[in-house]
């Protein structure tokens, strides 16, 4: 993105980011190319598209530059613009913390359908990271409190915030400790839900680099990806109410073998969910009463 005679409107700054990332194998070029952007000139989207013609100003181009220059080094879309879209709120992320995916709004709606709407209820989100999971569920269901747990300071505090942000703290508290460590004794739940990490350690290097700037923390699951998964599986039937589920994101080739964990452990109802791309995503058990 040289200088040159002819000004760098919006449309001949798309155009050529579009076709650099492309070169560049870079995910959803053009949508890459549209984000940084509209995070540069800090408008929607869709107000590029109506003034595809404006030149950028010097600064705005070498900021968007910078962004640009960021990405193709492999630092996710999502870090650099500050935020990341779930469940048609907007989250805060950053490199402490995995960022949310569509998937995990596929668990979020499956809890939502087992607790009550008009009732109070307590939920433990286990491994919380950013938050995206304990903050929804809060937002979507007054009654409902939510404790959300993660091993990491870091990602606790992004978690606080976004409860902050979506005024939802008073309702979500926020622990840092390794699992149950945190809990008080005698704590139940209605539901817990975990996004855990659930990649085998030997794949983590194979990943797409993006991923790879996310923390290891919240990726790796051990020699076979279920360490955290079979943790939890073990330990949630002491912590959960008589009759109540325990969610599960889990791998795209995990299925069976966290089925069999779950009826092991002695879970009812035992059930694996596909995402929208066909593959094992959720699981489900349920405490016998």
């Amino acid at each position: 993105m040289s200088e040159t005679q002819e000004p760098w409107t919006i449309r001949r700054v798309l155009s050529w980011t579009t076709q650099h990332f492309e070169k560049q194998a870079i995910d959803s070029a053009r949508l890459s190319a549209e984000l940084l952007l509209a995070h540069t000139l800090k408008v929607e989207r869709v107000k590029l598209y109506m003034e595809l013609d404006r030149p950028l100003q010097k600064d705005e181009l070498a900021t968007y530059k910078g962004l640009v220059t960021r990405r193709l080094g492999g630092e996710p879309t999502q870090y650099l613009l500050g935020h990341k879209d779930f469940y048609n709120r907007r989250f805060a992320v950053d490199s402490r913390v995995l960022i949310p995916r569509a998937e995990t709004e596929l668990l979020v709606a499956e809890v939502l359908k087992r607790l009550p709407t008009d009732a109070p209820s307590r939920v433990l989100d286990l491994c919380t990271g950013s938050g995206c999971i304990a903050v929804t569920i809060a937002a979507q269901l007054p009654t409902t409190s939510v404790w959300a747990v993660d091993i990491s300071a870091e990602a606790c505090a992004v978690a606080r915030d976004n409860a902050q942000t979506h005024q939802v703290d008073g309702r979500v508290t926020v622990m840092q400790g390794n699992l149950w460590e945190p809990l008080p004794p005698e704590a139940r739940f209605d539901v817990i839900v975990s996004n855990p990490p659930y990649i085998a350690s030997a794949s983590i290097p194979t990943l797409q680099r993006e991923v790879q700037q996310e923390p290891k923390l919240a990726l790796d699951g051990g020699a076979d990806g279920l360490t955290l998964i079979a943790r939890i599986v073990d330990g949630a039937g002491e912590r959960l109410k008589p009759g109540a589920t325990l969610a599960l994101e889990i791998g795209d080739e995990q299925g069976p073998a966290v089925a069999d964990l779950l009826t092991r452990a002695g879970y009812h109802e035992v059930r694996v969910e596909k995402d929208w791309a066909r593959f094992d995503r959720l699981a489900f058990g349920r405490k016998g009463q």
